[in-house]
This record gives C-alpha cells, structure tokens and sequence, in this order.
C-alpha cells in the first residue's frame, strides 16, 4: 500500500471517528485530504474502495440514513472502533513478554516490539520474572514473511517450490492454512489446488518471490484441522549426492577434513568435494562459514546457501 493511499485511509477514519453526526460522501470529500476534488466519477470508485478496504480490516462503518437529507451519512460509532479495557494476569503477561522474545530475532520482531509497547502504554507491565528461560525463533528463509501475511490475510499464493532431494522446480497454487515449526523448520499447511488435496511444504524450498491471488479472506480454514498433524511425517530420505565447494586457501579446516577430495586451484582458491544429502543443512553450514566458502554445484544447494544469505540480510 502507497504512503498517499495510506494517509487517505487514516484520515478517513478520524474524520468518521471525530464527527458527532454523520457525514454525507460530499462533506467527507472536502473535509479529508487526498480524494480527487476535481472528478465525481473519480472520487466515488475511490471513496468506494476506501470503505470496503476499511471494513475488510475490522473497521466498522456504520451508514446512516436520515429521511430528510437526499444522501445517506457516514460515522464510526467509537465504541465500536475502540478495543475494551485490557487486564491480564502476572503470568498472563508473563507469557506475552516471552513469546515476543521468541520473535525477537526474527521477521516479525518489529511487530512483536511494538504489541508490547502498547500493553506498556495500558498500564501492563510484561517483564516479568520468567527465569533463565530464553527462546528465539528463526524465519531467515526468505518466502516466510510473505507466506505468514498470506495466512494472516486469508489469500491464496502462488510460488514455484523445489522436492525434496531433487532440482526439479514446479510452480504451486495453494490456499494457506497456517505457518507451522517442526524440528527447527518452517511448513506452510493449505490445500494444494494443483494436487487438490492437503498438503504441507517446507518454506526453505519455496524458490523466488510468492505471488498473491486474489482478495483477503478468500482463503477458509477448515474447522477442526490439525496443522501440526500435516507435517507430522517422517523426514523425506534424500539420497546422496556430491557438492563441489571452492574454499579459501589456509581456512575451513573441519571442511576439508570431512570432504572427499580436496583438489588445489588458483588465485588463492581450492575446490572441494564433499558428499550431502539434504541441501538445507549444507547450505546452513556453508552460510556459516561466510566468504571463505562458495557453493559451485548442484544448483540446488547454491540457491539454498544464496537464500540463506539474502534472509540474514532482510
């Protein structure tokens, strides 16, 4: 959403929210910055979107219909709009301050920080005594940040995912259901259209950009669905498979022990062979190591190593 579009959208809201009647569409035209005063036509298809943008979000605009005036009036019934008084427990809130530690690190940090600012702002104090206990949570893979808004907005995705031991790239369609960590990882759970059945997808093989279809809330969850029991399988056996690896010369001791050969090359570069089977765990060791390593080949574990590296960067 565009910063102008954005402005639009929140002076809307305080102009319906600080009127004490309501305003006809004319009357809000001139009153909030933004709209086009120069086209009805213009003026009405955005004023008509605004609305319908607003109340997919939860923001409840009430129409008034007053029998002497020709045009109906707009309002926010404040209390409506405004959330109930918030009081929780000690552990309660003890509770809160934890789970945004647990995201602290990762995507959704900045959300998390502020929740808990607001909570503060209430008068709830979520620094509570929670021990030695410390969590942290890890999203670097680069398609989370758009598959959890996708669950959160109710949309159907679009993205091109790579199997399990394989090279072989196929472009998905799924309704999602839910974000779910299994064993350090991240599935996305949802129907599968192109399958037309459910099914679960490690997000580390979601290739390139995820492309949204469609409006919000699109997407129904099915009532009683168990996300954790989708990817409760066993790992996929992946077969083994040899990496070529170019290593700095005088650097990455435990990698040159554990590869097969170790061949000398130029321009202070040697490569390396070393056999892998899942091209996740290589490509988090081979992050790890920074720039004394570059992955050559299979091309599947070179784009692993490149998404992990463009997820530490976001």
């Amino acid at each position: 959403m565009s910063r102008r579009k954005t402005e639009r959208l929140l002076n809307l809201v305080i102009c319906l929210l600080a009127t004490r009647r309501p305003l006809s569409a004319e009357q809000i035209r001139q009153a909030v910055p933004g709209y086009d005063r120069d086209g009805d036509e213009a003026f009405q298809r955005m004023f008509e979107r605004d609305k319908n943008e607003l109340r997919e979000i939860g923001i409840p605009i009430d129409v008034v219909r007053d029998p002497w005036e020709d045009e109906p009036g707009y309002r926010i019934e404040r209390q409506s709009y405004e959330l109930p008084e918030i009081t929780l427990e000690a552990d309660e809130a003890a509770v809160l301050g934890l789970a945004a530690q647990v995201w602290q690190r990762a995507s959704l940090a900045e959300a998390a920080s502020g929740a808990l600012l607001k909570l503060r702002a209430g008068g709830i104090e979520t620094h509570q005594d929670v021990g030695a206990l410390e969590l942290r949570v890890d999203t670097r893979d680069p398609a989370f940040p758009a598959l959890w808004e996708a669950v959160r907005d109710r949309r159907v995705v679009r993205f091109d995912y790579r199997s399990a031991g394989s090279e072989n790239v196929r472009t998905r369609t799924v309704e999602p259901w839910g974000v779910v960590s299994r064993r350090g990882r991240w599935y996305l759970a949802g129907f599968d259209r192109d399958r037309q059945a459910p099914r679960a997808f490690r997000v580390s093989r979601v290739m390139g950009d995820v492309a949204t279809l469609g409006k919000p809330g699109a997407v129904e969850v099915p009532a009683g669905v168990d996300l954790r029991g989708m990817i409760a399988f066993p790992d996929e056996p992946m077969e083994e498979r040899v990496a070529t690896i170019r290593v700095r010369q005088g650097t990455c001791e435990g990698l040159r022990q554990l590869a097969g050969s170790v061949t000398p090359g130029q321009d202070g570069w040697d490569e390396a062979e070393l056999v892998f089977s899942d091209p996740e765990r290589l490509a988090g060791w081979m992050a790890s190591l920074g720039a004394d390593v570059e992955v050559v080949s299979p091309p599947d574990a070179r784009e692993a190593v490149i998404g992990r590296l463009k997820g530490a960067l976001t």
